[in-house]
């Protein structure tokens, strides 16, 4: 019978930071996934929108507006990786305080700048939170106009 050491001495989160970074995610990004300060839904949003990814990840985001028609609040809630988890809470941070249509110029670069660094692999992620914020923007922006 082959012994071995487990070793129980860092927390959950330096686990998790470590072998993130391993797998390419830069601090940016492992603090979005880790923080996940943009994660739940909000009760009486104003538009509520879902996308599924090919990769299959959901993404549902929640928009609520102020009075000055601005981008007051968004939630996700995601059943999917680190990726999209963190490319998600990074779009949210770019969209807040703007306009619909500012909100809707928002495209995957600007959510790759904010992270740095993720896997290549992981690109996917932050085009379907893009596409999902988008697609909630648009759907908010249609149900005005009408």
């Amino acid at each position: 019978m082959k012994e071995y050491t487990v070793v129980m001495n860092t927390t959950t989160s330096d686990a998790e930071r470590k072998m993130l970074s391993d797998a390419g995610y830069a601090d940016p990004a492992i603090n979005y996934y880790l923080e996940k300060k943009y994660m739940g839904h909000i009760e009486n949003a104003d538009q509520v929108s879902e996308k599924v990814g090919s990769c299959g990840d959901i993404m549902k985001v929640y928009i609520k507006m102020d009075d000055d028609d601005l981008i007051d609040d968004v939630r996700y809630e995601i059943a999917g990786c680190a990726g999209a988890i963190s490319a998600a809470m990074a779009a949210v941070d770019l969209v807040k305080g703007k306009t619909i249509d500012e909100a809707l110029k928002m495209n995957d670069g600007d959510v790759f700048k904010v992270l740095e660094s993720i896997p290549e692999k992981k690109h996917h992620c932050i085009q379907l939170a893009v596409k999902t914020m988008h697609q909630g923007i648009q759907e908010l922006k249609t149900s005005k106009v009408m």
